[in-house]
């Protein structure tokens, strides 16, 4: 589908088909969509975790005050932000790029001192935000390639956050669950998937400047 076809169709999944699975070839579109995202300065302070698994979903279906969707989704997608942003991240980072463009060591040197100073001064819980931030972005592009895909989805904020934190041991990954997005292919009696979207005007949204 074009662009804006896709993003007319998809709408907020209410009740999912259980017996319809995405493909693995999707499933990797999806992720690949996760990876590619633009995150800023390129560190992707964030993970993606993919459930394909029943019995989990059941379970963590109890955290997310039994919403529906969570255990009848083909795959629950849990958004996740690095909890250790440390120098050793910002490094590692430098590393990466080194290997994969080969960028002189003058800009590598200048660049990672910036960073390090910058992020030095930064509070714990205000690199969390920025990681946060960051995960947003994701989970747009995620929701666009899901769409594009004609994948179903539905974001959600309204998880317990700990109890998946702890039932999927994230701490001892250094992780925290922020988001979570249940997809599949909607039931055909989701009665949601026939409302009008409800959006302002486009002129009342956007801002024109010639």
């Amino acid at each position: 589908m074009s662009s804006l076809k896709s993003l007319k169709w998809r709408y907020a999944t209410q009740k999912f088909d259980a017996q319809k699975i995405i493909p693995e070839e999707k499933i990797d579109i999806i992720k690949q969509a996760f990876n590619l995202t633009p995150t800023s300065y390129g560190m992707q302070p964030v993970k993606l975790i993919v459930i394909n698994n029943k019995p989990i979903q059941q379970k963590l279906f109890e955290y997310t005050y039994w919403q529906e969707q969570v255990r009848t989704a083909s795959h629950l997608l849990v958004f996740c932000i690095e909890t250790i942003i440390d120098d050793k991240f910002i490094e590692d980072s430098f590393k990466l790029e080194k290997k994969i463009r080969n960028t002189p060591d003058d800009i590598i040197e200048k660049s990672k001192n910036f960073r390090l100073e910058l992020f030095r001064k930064w509070s714990t819980q205000e690199k969390q935000q920025w990681a946060i931030n960051q995960l947003y972005l994701t989970l747009g592009n995620v929701l666009n390639t899901c769409a594009q895909e004609c994948i179903d989805a539905c974001p959600m904020e309204g998880f317990q956050a700990e109890k998946y934190d702890e039932y999927l041991e994230l701490p001892a990954q250094n992780l925290k669950s922020k988001l979570i997005l249940p997809i599949g292919y909607r039931a055909e009696d989701d009665f949601f998937a026939n409302f009008k979207k409800v959006r302002r005007p486009l002129e009342e949204m956007v801002i024109d400047i010639k």
